[in-house]
C-alpha cells in the first residue's frame, strides 16, 4: 500500500508495508478520507510519539470501507462504510483498527463528512461531558457556563455545537473577528478575540466559567484560574503555549477548583469504544436530524499533505482539514 512518510521531515506519499496480521477483534479498512489534527503536527515535530504498538504513520481518524474482519468482529461486515478513531496510521490506503473504535456512518452522511467526525466529536464529548462533568439532562441539572479556548478549531467548533445542543452557554476565545463571528453563528453565547489582550474581564462580566476546555496550556493557566467559578473544572487537552506554569494553590483550595489533564490517543480500545458508544447514542441521532454537523474548512489530495499541514499550522483554518485518499473506497 501507499502511505505518507515523514522520516526526513517532509511528507511523501510512498509505498509502505500493508498493516497486519489481522487480530481477532480487528477490522481492515480501505481508507477514503483522513482527518488532519494538530496532534499530527506535534508528532511530525517529535513532540507527540504514538503509543507503544501503534502505527508510526500520521493520522488519527478516517472514513472508508471495511474489507476484512477478524473472527471475533460481530457488528461490522465487509463492504460496510464506516468511520474510525485511530491511535495512528490514518494517512494511508489501509488501516487496521480494533472494532470498538469503529462506527457506521450516520444515515445520510457521505464518506467525506464522516471523516471529520471521530476525533473532533470524541475529543469534545470526552472532555465536556465525561471529564468535565456537564449534564446531559437540563431537567435534572442546571445550565453551566463553559469557556472554550481555540473556539474556531475542529474541536472548538464541535464543542460549541454540543454546548448549544445540551443547553450550556459557551464563551469562546479565538484569533480573529471573522472567526468570532463564525463561532457566534454556530451557537456560542459570547466571545473574545485574543489579540485584544486578556480574556479575564470579558469572561468575568459574562458570569465566569463553571468548566473550561483548554488546548493552550501554560500561558492561560493563571487567567483560567481567575475566571473559573467555585467548584469549576479546568480540563487541559493541549500544550500549545508550553507545559510549565505557576498554579495558585490557594485559589484552587478556596474555590474548590479542579484541574484535569486529558488525552484521548493513549486510551485503550475499550476506553475509546466507551466514548464512541456515547457518541452513537447521543450524537449520531442529532447528526442525522441536522442539529449537529462537522465543520469542514477544506480538503486536499493526500499527495498534498505537506500543503495541508502548512495551512493548519498557519492557524487560518476554521474547522477540519481533510485529506482525500480514495473517495470511492
Amino acid at each position: 500500500m501507499y502511505a505518507i512518510t515523514h522520516d526526513d521531515q517532509t511528507l511523501n506519499w510512498r509505498e509502505q508495508s500493508t498493516p497486519g496480521p489481522l487480530d481477532d477483534n480487528d477490522v481492515r479498512i480501505r481508507v477514503a478520507w483522513a482527518g488532519m489534527n494538530r496532534a499530527d503536527l506535534m508528532q511530525r515535530a517529535g513532540g507527540y510519539p504514538p503509543p507503544p504498538g501503534a502505527s508510526e504513520i500520521l493520522g488519527l481518524e478516517i472514513s472508508g470501507t471495511v474489507v476484512e474482519t477478524g473472527t471475533q468482529v460481530d457488528r461490522l461486515q465487509s463492504g460496510q462504510q464506516v468511520c474510525a478513531l485511530l491511535a495512528g496510521g490514518g494517512y494511508a490506503e489501509e488501516v487496521l483498527v480494533h472494532q470498538a473504535q469503529v462506527l457506521p456512518l450516520p444515515e445520510g452522511f457521505g464518506l467525506r463528512e464522516a471523516a471529520a467526525l471521530p476525533e473532533m466529536f470524541a475529543t469534545a464529548w470526552l472532555n465536556l461531558f465525561m471529564e468535565g462533568g456537564l449534564s446531559l439532562n437540563q431537567v435534572e441539572g442546571r445550565a453551566e457556563h463553559v469557556l472554550l479556548h481555540a473556539g474556531a478549531s475542529g474541536v472548538g467548533t464541535t464543542a460549541i455545537q454540543l454546548c448549544r445542543a445540551f443547553g450550556h452557554p459557551c464563551f469562546v476565545t479565538v484569533g480573529s473577528d471573522a472567526k468570532l463571528e463564525k463561532c457566534l453563528a454556530l451557537g456560542a453565547d459570547a466571545g473574545w478575540n485574543r489579540h485584544r489582550g486578556s480574556f479575564v474581564e470579558a469572561v468575568k462580566a459574562w458570569g465566569g466559567a463553571d468548566m473550561i476546555l483548554d488546548p493552550v496550556g501554560a500561558n492561560y493557566l493563571a487567567d483560567n484560574q481567575q475566571v473559573l467559578n467555585a467548584d469549576g473544572r479546568l480540563v487541559l487537552i493541549g500544550l500549545m503555549s508550553g507545559r510549565c506554569a505557576e498554579l495558585d494553590l490557594g485559589r484552587m483550595l478556596m474555590k474548590r477548583q479542579r484541574l484535569i489533564g486529558s488525552t484521548l490517543r493513549s486510551k485503550s480500545p475499550q476506553a475509546k469504544g466507551a466514548i464512541l458508544d456515547e457518541l452513537y447514542k447521543h450524537v449520531w441521532p442529532r447528526l442525522v436530524q441536522g442539529d449537529l454537523q462537522p465543520l469542514i474548512d477544506r480538503d486536499y489530495p493526500i499527495q498534498q499533505a505537506e500543503d495541508a499541514m502548512a495551512y493548519v499550522e498557519s492557524n487560518a483554518s476554521m474547522g477540519k482539514v481533510l485529506l482525500s485518499v480514495n473517495d470511492q473506497a
